[in-house]
C-alpha cells in the first residue's frame, strides 16, 4: 500500500465475484419481496391487505435488525473472517425459510387459518434474519474489497452481470414457468418449483462470492490500526448519521433510487400495465424486460466512465437525470393510452406476427432508456458506502463498515418497504381490495394507478435524490485525500504513533496526494 495515495486494490477475479452476493440476496428479493405478497393472498387465502402490510412490516423489521447484526459484525474476526460466516449462515437460514414457507404451509388445511397466518409470519421473519446477515456484506466488506477510485464503480458493472444470473433468471423464468402452456397463474405448484430453482441459484452465487472477498476477509486490511476496534453502542448510531454528513445525504439518494426500482417493477404493476391496460402480458413483459437489460448495457459502461473521471457523485447524478427526462415521456404517453385505440396501445405480436406500432416503438425507446439509465444507477450507492465508511474511519478513527453499510441499509429498506403497501393501497382508492393477477378483470381507474406507480412516484423519488446528492462532498478528488490521510495514519500508527496523536496530527495539510 502506497502512503501517499493509500491505495489497496483487488485483483480482478475478486472485482468480479464478490458483488455475486449481491445477486444471490437479489433472487431472494425477486422471489420473496416480489410474489410474497400474492402468495399470502392467492394461495394461503390470507387477506390481500394483511399479505400486503406484512410485506411493509417485516421490511421495517429488516430495516431494525440491520445496525444490530452490522454492530455484531464489526466485533466478529474469525479464523474464517470476519464477512464470510454470516454469508453462509444467512444463506442457509434463507434456503430453510422459503421451503417451508412457500413448500409446507400450503398444505396446512384451510380450516386452520390461524395456523396459516402464524406461519406466514414466523417463516416470513426468519427468512429476513438471514437476508439481513448476507446482504449486509455486500455494503460492509466493500472497504476492504478496495479504495481505488477507479476499481470501485466496477462493481456496478460486476454487480450486473450477478443480478442477471440472480434477480435476471427469476424474472425470467417466472412468467414463463406461470404461462398457461406450463404450470399457470402463479399458484402454489409455481412456488413449489421456483422455490428449489432460486435456492440452487442462490447458492452458487454466494460460493462464488466467498472465493471473491476470501483474500480480502483478513484483519491487515481492517481500518488504520491502533488497537481493538472498540463497540459502538446503539446509543451512538444517531450521532454517527449526525455526524456523517455524506452517509445521510446517501442514504436518502439510495433510498429514492430503490424505491423507483421496487415500485416501478412491482410484479402487480406490471400484470396491471401489460395484462389489464395493454392486453397482452405475456407477450409484453418479457420482452421489455429483455429490452430493458439491453439498453442497461451502454448505461453500465457509460456510468463506470464517468466514475472513474468525475467521481462517483456525478455519475450518478448524470443518470438519474437521464431517467427522470425519459420517463416524462413515459408518462405522457401513459396519458395518451385509448383501449379503444390499438394506435394507442403497446403491441409487439398479433395472432402471432410481428405488429409493432409507432406508439410501442416510441415507448421502446424512451422506457428503455430510461430503465437503463436507473437500472445501472441503482445499486451504485453500494460502493459510495464504503467512500462513507472510510470518511468514518478519517472522521473518527473508527472501522465500522458493518454498522455504516446496515445503517445506510436501515433506511434503504424502510423505503422500499413502502412498495406493496404502496401498491395496496393505491388499488383500494379505485375500489380493489385484491392483488390483481392476468387473468383478474380491468377496472376502471386502474390506468391512473399505474401511471402514478409506474411513474409517478419513480420520478418524485429521483427528484428527491438530484437534489440530495447535490450537496454530497466526497467527489472524486475529496475520496483521495481521505484515503491518503487515512493510510499515513495507518502506517504512523504502526511505526508505534498512538490513535490519539496520529488523529490529532496527520491531517489534509501535510499529507500529499499524487
Amino acid at each position: 500500500m502506497s502512503e501517499n495515495t493509500g491505495l489497496n486494490r483487488a485483483k480482478m477475479y475478486q472485482l468480479a465475484l464478490f458483488p455475486l452476493n449481491n445477486g444471490a440476496t437479489n433472487v431472494y428479493f425477486v422471489l420473496i419481496l416480489s410474489y410474497v405478497a400474492s402468495f399470502g393472498s392467492n394461495v394461503l387465502g390470507i387477506v390481500a391487505v394483511f399479505a400486503a402490510m406484512m410485506v411493509t412490516g417485516m421490511r421495517v423489521f429488516d430495516a431494525i435488525t440491520d445496525p444490530i447484526i452490522g454492530a455484531l459484525m464489526d466485533k466478529t474476526n474469525t479464523k474464517f473472517g470476519k464477512f464470510r460466516p454470516f454469508m453462509v449462515i444467512g444463506n442457509a437460514i434463507m434456503a430453510v425459510s422459503v421451503i417451508l414457507l412457500y413448500m409446507v404451509t400450503p398444505a396446512i388445511p384451510e380450516t386452520m387459518m390461524w395456523a396459516r397466518y402464524a406461519a406466514y409470519i414466523v417463516l416470513y421473519a426468519v427468512w429476513v434474519i438471514g437476508y439481513t446477515f448476507q446482504t449486509s456484506v455486500t455494503r460492509a466488506a466493500q472497504p476492504v474489497l478496495t479504495n481505488d477510485p477507479k476499481q470501485r464503480p466496477l462493481f456496478t458493472i460486476f454487480n450486473t452481470i450477478g443480478s442477471l444470473a440472480g434477480m435476471g433468471v427469476m424474472q425470467a423464468i417466472g412468467p414463463i414457468l406461470a404461462g398457461d402452456a406450463f404450470i399457470g397463474d402463479y399458484n402454489a405448484q409455481w412456488y413449489a418449483v421456483m422455490t428449489p430453482i432460486g435456492i440452487c441459484v442462490s447458492v452458487v452465487l454466494t460460493i462464488l462470492a466467498i472465493i471473491g472477498i476470501a483474500e480480502k476477509d483478513n484483519e491487515k486490511y481492517f481500518g488504520i490500526g491502533g488497537g481493538t476496534q472498540e463497540a459502538v453502542k446503539v446509543s451512538e448510531y444517531i450521532q454517527i448519521i449526525k455526524a456523517n454528513k455524506p452517509l445521510q445525504r446517501l442514504m436518502v439518494a439510495g433510498g429514492g433510487c430503490k424505491l423507483a426500482m421496487s415500485i416501478g417493477t412491482n410484479m402487480t404493476v406490471l400484470i396491471m400495465l401489460y395484462q389489464l391496460m395493454m392486453g397482452n402480458y405475456d407477450g409484453l413483459y418479457l420482452p421489455m424486460m429483455i429490452l430493458g437489460y439491453v439498453f442497461a448495457v451502454p448505461f453500465f459502461v457509460l456510468t463506470v466512465q464517468t466514475s472513474q473521471k468525475k467521481g462517483q457523485k456525478a455519475s450518478l447524478m448524470t443518470y438519474v437525470g437521464v431517467a427522470l427526462a425519459c420517463y416524462v415521456v413515459v408518462l405522457i404517453l401513459l396519458l395518451l393510452w385509448n383501449p379503444n385505440n390499438p394506435n394507442f396501445m403497446l403491441c409487439i405480436m398479433k395472432d402471432g406476427k410481428f405488429a409493432i406500432n409507432l406508439y410501442t416503438i416510441v415507448f421502446i425507446l424512451f422506457f428503455g432508456t430510461g430503465y437503463g439509465a436507473y437500472y445501472a444507477t441503482a445499486d451504485m450507492p453500494i460502493p459510495m458506502v464504503a467512500d462513507c465508511a472510510d470518511y468514518e474511519t478519517y472522521r473518527s478513527g473508527k472501522f465500522i463498515p458493518g454498522i455504516m453499510g446496515t445503517l445506510f441499509s436501515l433506511v434503504d429498506k424502510l423505503v422500499s418497504s413502502l412498495s406493496a403497501t404502496v401498491v395496496t393501497v393505491a388499488l383500494l382508492f379505485i375500489g380493489v381490495d385484491y392483488l390483481p393477477l392476468k387473468t383478474s378483470p380491468y377496472v376502471e381507474g386502474m390506468n391512473w394507478v399505474v401511471i402514478f406507480l409506474f411513474c409517478g412516484i419513480p420520478m418524485i423519488a429521483w427528484a428527491l435524490s438530484l437534489v440530495s446528492m447535490k450537496g454530497y462532498e466526497l467527489d472524486g478528488k475529496r475520496v483521495k485525500i481521505i484515503n491518503a490521510v487515512n493510510a499515513a495514519r495507518k502506517a504512523a500508527i504502526a511505526n508505534g504513533m498512538s490513535m490519539e496523536e496520529a488523529m490529532a496530527t496527520i491531517n489534509d495539510e501535510n499529507v500529499e496526494v499524487k
